[in-house]
């Protein structure tokens, strides 16, 4: 791994970290290896065409900086030189943006690698911890966030450095446990023939499920959206979307189990994004608990990892602008994920 000085790990100041979700792009610019990332700039991507047309006219017109590089995290597989994300239109072309955005140095990351790094960067009051002991300190780790879609990440710390497993663990499928599940499932709403952790755990998944319990009884089901289902859940005036809310939080106690397993996440577990945070009295009352430990023969292991949710906001921008000052703490792989624009960065 190069060490702290070598330019070839490092990014040259001022860099642009930007957050791109399927609904929502978070931009911020760290000024040099001693700052914190600016003030963010959180943009719709439904407003922008393309995500060039976004970071300048959100971002660069309004501000006098101008970043040389960037390090840009996005919602699907990093693969080529044209990156299509998996719930946006946005396609991110690196090379193009030497020539529109004048960078000269762009790396682009998985959303759920920035999730994972923001776990080294955050503290614990910036958590809210749902169970479990305590956690082992260069233990595996594992980051799952219900949002447009499951964005699931690993982090495992190996050579002196925190590494970052990035995946679509969000893909995995999910099927009926309990009876009642096997009265519900057949009515949630499937993908190419199979139900996967997005078909559930995501906001459009929790409509899913909100709906596919009232057809399972025959009863009315009026709300449209994910935040319609969860404030009469938590507010207990819909048996509904309380059982829809109760199921939700079900499936991501089992599926964050199964992922603690396959990282053996002594280190501890994190949930992030909006729902995560929305939803943390309903993750309290014990059903995601109970889940997530209940899987022998190993309850007795589930039962000392801890579970946090992630309390920031704006979490991944802080695991960029940490990952952006000091590239070489971080075991991340950047072989075709780094592009240099060769005018600027010429070859010996």
């Amino acid at each position: 791994m190069p060490g702290a000085g070598d330019d070839e790990t490092l990014l040259r100041f001022p860099i642009l970290i930007g957050d791109i979700g399927g609904t929502n792009a978070r931009f911020s610019i760290v000024l040099d290896a001693n700052s914190e990332a600016g003030e963010p700039t959180i943009v719709q991507t439904a407003n922008y065409s393309t995500i060039d047309e976004a970071i300048q006219s959100a971002v660069l017109d309004r501000s006098s900086v101008r970043p040389n590089s960037a390090v840009l995290a996005v919602a699907g597989p990093v693969d080529g030189d044209e990156i299509e994300l998996t719930n946006c239109p946005w396609v991110v072309k690196p090379r193009q943006m030497f020539a529109s955005l004048g960078l000269s140095d762009i790396v682009v990351l998985n959303d759920f690698e920035a999730q994972a790094l923001a776990v080294v960067a955050l503290g614990e009051e910036q958590m809210e911890k749902i169970g479990g002991g305590t956690p082992e300190p260069n233990a595996g780790r594992v980051v799952l966030g219900p949002g447009t879609g499951l964005g699931v990440a690993g982090l495992v710390h190996a050579l002196h450095h925190w590494i970052p497993v990035p995946g679509e663990g969000g893909h995995m499928d999910i099927g009926p446990r309990s009876a009642r599940d096997f009265q519900v499932f057949p009515h949630i709403e499937k993908l190419d023939g199979r139900i996967s952790g997005e078909q559930i755990l995501s906001g459009r998944g929790l409509v899913n499920v909100y709906r596919a319990v009232a057809r399972a009884d025959g009863k009315p089901s009026p709300f449209t959206t994910p935040a319609e289902v969860t404030a009469a859940a938590l507010a207990k005036t819909d048996p509904v979307a309380q059982e829809a809310l109760e199921t939700f939080v079900t499936c991501l106690g089992r599926t964050a189990g199964d992922l603690a397993l396959v990282f053996m996440s002594r280190g501890g577990v994190f949930l992030t994004g909006g729902i995560a945070q929305k939803i943390v009295p309903a993750l309290k009352e014990g059903n995601f608990r109970a889940a997530f430990e209940d899987k022998a023969p190993h309850g007795a292991l589930m039962r000392t990892m801890p579970v946090y949710v992630i309390t920031h906001p704006l979490a991944a921008l802080l695991g960029l602008a940490a990952y952006a000052r000091n590239p070489s703490l971080f075991g991340v792989q950047t072989s075709g994920r780094r592009w240099r624009d060769e005018v600027s960065h010429p070859k010996a």
